[in-house]
């Protein structure tokens, strides 16, 4: 759910990309792990390192798949994650996936399903470690009992508004599908809805993809279940792409060679509809930073801008790609293309809205789950 982000440079010329962290959240039964299982056995050419609160809670060959590689699993048996550990703790778990040797491109944080998903966050956002980035929260709901479920824990309203992506699972399962999505769409805040069976949902919507051919000399999860691909499965007991659900979300790509106004951009960025739930790339805001490019990093409300240098050879334009649900790209792209301005001289105070998100600054918001 969140991509690489830049924070340190590499010999003078590109930062090191940092690793997205994912909370993963939901109450008992929901279908965190079956998610998190369909994600390690479906991860794009990806490596994923977890973070399970309940021991055993991911099957033995899952755990087999995880390992095959090194150590990739932190396992806690020792309550709620949010109460076990402080944020000091946390970061030496997330110390050890993020270790360059591990290869982990991404790590999912399993909650337990009485963790307190605010909890959570707020550690990950205050986590020191310059290897990491926060990659949003993924609240899992199970349409079949989500009446009954918010009957028993009404805090669930509340774990909604926070989430940046809510996972519908069990929408099979459900007597008024519709119903149960249009009912948690009006729960969230801005977070992209998206229905799902047996968690299976498109990895592209939680991280950046690997491709596997950067994988040369290794195996990755994919591999292992290529045989039932050609009997016509997908290796989770579905049909083909039958359980792939590239259409439960639109994206956009925006291309410009015009530089971007700070200050458009930012208005634009504080009104991103409801649904739009990941914005990646880079940004060229021309005579407002000669120096620098800016990496944007969005998921759901959180947002962060990375400046790196511009490299001699780069072409100086402005990259983006923008995933949601139910989102107008047609009309996001004209908002976008309103940004432009071909203005020959720096806005003296143009750049503040931008640098309110940069880490370090002195304008930076204080480190709430949320900053957007």
């Amino acid at each position: 759910m969140g991509n690489s982000s830049a924070h340190e440079t590499d010999g003078g010329r590109r930062p090191q990309q940092q690793i997205p962290v994912v909370v993963l959240a939901g109450f008992l039964g929901s279908g965190k792990t079956t998610l998190l299982n369909h994600l390690l056995h479906r991860s794009g050419g990806s490596r994923i390192g977890a973070i399970v609160n309940d021991f055993g809670a991911i099957e033995i060959d899952a755990l087999a798949v995880a390992g095959a590689l090194g150590d990739s699993t932190v396992s806690l048996g020792n309550g709620c994650l949010c109460c076990a550990v402080d944020a000091g703790e946390l970061d030496v778990y997330l110390g050890k996936l993020a270790a360059p040797e591990t290869g982990v491109d991404v790590i999912v944080i399993e909650a337990s399903g009485l963790a307190e998903p605010q909890e959570l966050v707020r550690m990950v956002l205050a986590s020191e470690h310059p290897g990491i980035v926060y990659g949003g929260l993924v609240e899992v709901v199970d349409a079949a009992e989500f009446d009954d479920t918010r009957a028993r824990h009404p805090e669930i309203d509340r774990h909604l508004a926070l989430a940046d992506l809510v996972v519908v699972n069990k929408l099979d399962r459900a007597a008024d599908p519709e119903r149960v999505l249009a009912l948690v769409g009006s729960l969230t805040d801005r977070a992209a809805v998206v229905p799902a069976t047996y968690g299976r949902v498109d990895p592209e919507f939680l991280f950046d993809c690997r491709p596997s051919e950067e994988r040369i000399g290794q195996l990755s999860f994919d591999d292992l279940h290529d045989q039932g691909d050609d009997n016509g499965t997908d290796g989770l007991g579905g049909n083909g792409h039958a359980g792939h659900l590239h259409t439960g979300y639109d994206s956009l790509s925006f291309v410009s060679d015009v530089p971007l106004d700070p200050r458009r951009l930012m208005r634009f960025l504080d009104s991103r509809p409801e649904g739009l739930y990941r914005i990646k790339g880079h940004v060229d805001l021309g005579p407002n930073d000669l120096r620098n490019r800016y990496t944007m990093h969005a998921v759901g409300r959180f947002l962060r801008f990375y400046p790196e240098p511009w490299a001699p050879a780069d072409e100086r334009r402005t990259q983006m790609v923008l995933i949601g649900s139910g989102i107008d790209t047609e009309a996001l792209g004209t908002e976008l293309k309103g940004c432009e301005s071909e203005a020959p001289h720096a806005d003296e105070h143009g750049m503040w809205g931008v640098l309110r998100y940069v880490q370090g600054s002195e304008d930076e918001p204080d480190p709430e789950p949320y900053g957007g």
